[in-house]
């Protein structure tokens, strides 16, 4: 069951519309590194999960993930401004001002619509939470790109405190990973020689290179 609260994570305004902009911060609200994806993606593997402590993680932190999704929504609600004109987005997504009415849509900044094909779902705990850390990674990419593009002093407050929170899911995530790393996948494979074998495939390898190096240590595995 879940319960809307009208009240955000943090305040969310603008100093001004800015049309385009709203273009590019469509990427968070309908792309595939996005908000919805991740509150999708983290929601959906949690339906099997057996731990409850990890289960919960999972939920609540989709759950935020919604909540951050709804402050993009809003921001981007008001970069767009009252008026109907495609011709302030001259690149990139203009559904905005031709489709919806100027409501934020499930579209990424070029307009290509959101899909479930973006949520990664294995079943497997170990792989799940990688891929959960990866997404919040490229998740803090997208919006420090984000924030390099704008001198709006309000909408760069949303997007740190946004950035901020993906470190922390990815914090968290890492940790529930450190709790698991020997089950699932890691238990049932990488326990053979084969899993501790190194092959350098560069040559020459650049001088004092590590890995090329051929007594270099092995990945550790579980027995």
């Amino acid at each position: 069951m879940f319960k809307h609260e009208k009240m955000f994570f943090h305040p969310v305004s603008v100093e001004k519309p800015n049309p385009q902009y709203a273009a590019l911060l469509q990427e968070q609200l309908g792309g595939a590194n996005g908000e919805l994806k991740a509150a999708m993606q983290y929601m959906s593997q949690s339906f099997r999960i057996q731990n409850p402590d990890i289960k919960d993680l999972f939920l609540d932190i989709a759950a935020e993930e919604l909540g951050h999704m709804e402050m993009v929504a809003q921001t981007i609600n008001l970069l767009n401004g009252h008026d109907v004109e495609a011709g302030s987005v001259p690149a990139g997504e203009i559904q905005t001002h031709v489709l919806f009415g100027l409501n934020p849509g499930l579209v990424n900044a070029s307009g290509y619509s959101w899909t479930g094909d973006y949520v990664s779902v294995t079943g497997d705990l170990c792989a799940d939470l990688l891929s959960n850390i990866a997404s919040e990674q490229r998740a803090k990419v997208v919006y420090e790109y984000l924030y390099r593009q704008i001198q709006d002093k309000k909408v760069k407050e949303t997007i740190d405190f946004l950035l901020n929170r993906e470190e922390a899911h990815n914090a968290m995530f890492r940790e529930a990973f450190n709790k698991v790393q020997n089950t699932g996948s890691n238990q049932d494979f990488g326990t053979t020689k084969a899993a501790r074998m190194y092959f350098s495939m560069s040559e020459p390898s650049p001088a004092g290179a590590d890995f090329a190096n051929t007594n270099v240590t092995p990945p550790s595995f579980p027995q």
